[in-house]
């Protein structure tokens, strides 16, 4: 080969001895289980890849697999087929009970409170909190605000949700005992046919994440008669879980900082599924009725966290981010939570 020649192709042959080298071959493979109602077409498919792009620099080579059932993406991972998972933080409370207690009801009251909250789970004093035995928290993801959605306008106070039939998740016992409370009627659902009861009118009220209003085609339960209160019940997330065992060490604590430098993006997916919604189909409350709603989440925080359902460190990290937020508020006087 002459000078030219060699000068012409170094490039390549500099690219193959790289992928030749140690260090690439080095890169430890594991199994990454994603839950997207939308599956690999879905966006929180998209934020997998775009970390496993970077997890390579970090020695791991991830191997994304889509499900469009959270349950079984969940049992797959116990069950040591997946050595990693993002499902909702509801179901990841049964991994990891500090984290999965973020979603507690009316905690987070908007993009501001998650963001605080996010920055204090990065900092290393929590670190200890994020494993539980071989389960690792790896990120928290925000999904954007969760809605009260009613098949009827005509139901658009606490007094008139009694006796209505309210679709909940059979993974939190949060959500029935909360319901019971209204005098409300809870009917057991999951992610895999609570949008259908809804849409088919099977229950009178869905509380629901802004972003699955557009995959889950809930536009169609709202139809002309019904409403999405305008009052968000907290901020919804989804959770990275790993089995640290199957990854180098360190890796939980890398992919927490880099979910950090992507909250821009994922508040932006949340923010845009939001403004998709029709002018139309929103509801606004009276403010006493706001003022209630407030009281009665308070209250079932409170009663949930003495059951033990929610993790009572993670209620004070939640009411110290609200205080930050509003010092003023009447709760951060008081020691109840």
């Amino acid at each position: 080969m002459t000078a030219g020649k060699h000068h012409k192709f170094a490039p390549l042959l500099f690219l193959a001895a790289l992928l030749a080298s140690p260090a690439a071959l080095a890169l430890q493979k594991a199994t990454f289980c994603v839950y997207d109602p939308l599956g690999a077409r879905g966006d929180a498919f998209g934020l997998a890849r775009d970390q496993a792009l970077v997890a390579r620099s970090w020695g791991v080579d991830l191997q994304l697999r889509p499900y469009t059932d959270e349950r079984i993406a969940a049992e797959d991972f116990k069950a040591g087929i997946c050595d990693g998972v993002a499902i909702t933080t509801i179901r990841a409370r049964q991994f990891n009970a500090f984290v999965g207690s973020i979603d507690s009801i009316g905690a987070v009251p908007s993009i501001r409170h998650m963001r605080l909250l996010e920055e204090s789970l990065a900092n290393p004093k929590l670190a200890p909190l994020m494993v539980n035995d071989i389960y690792e928290v790896a990120g928290v993801i925000p999904m954007g605000a969760a809605y009260v959605l009613v098949i009827d306008r005509a139901i658009n106070s606490v007094e008139k949700a009694a006796g209505k039939k309210v679709a909940v998740l059979d993974i939190d016992k949060a959500q029935a005992k909360i319901v019971q409370r209204l005098g409300a009627q809870p009917v057991a659902s999951d992610l895999t046919n609570f949008a259908g009861k809804f849409n088919n009118h099977q229950v009178d009220i869905l509380v629901a994440p802004v972003l699955l209003y557009g995959p889950m085609e809930l536009g169609k339960g709202i139809g002309t008669k019904g409403a999405i209160y305008r009052f968000p019940l907290g901020q919804i997330s989804a959770t990275l879980l790993i089995n640290h065992k199957r990854f180098p060490p360190g890796y939980g604590a890398k992919s927490r900082a880099y979910v950090l430098t992507q909250l821009d993006k994922a508040f932006a997916i949340a923010t845009k599924a939001e403004k998709e919604i029709p002018e139309s189909q929103w509801m606004s409350l009276s403010s006493a009725d706001e003022a209630r709603y407030f009281k009665m989440m308070r209250e079932a925080r409170i009663q949930l966290a003495q059951e033990g359902v929610y993790d009572k460190r993670m209620m004070k990290l939640l009411k110290n981010v609200r205080c930050k937020v509003n010092p003023g508020a009447a709760e951060c006087s008081l020691t109840d939570e």
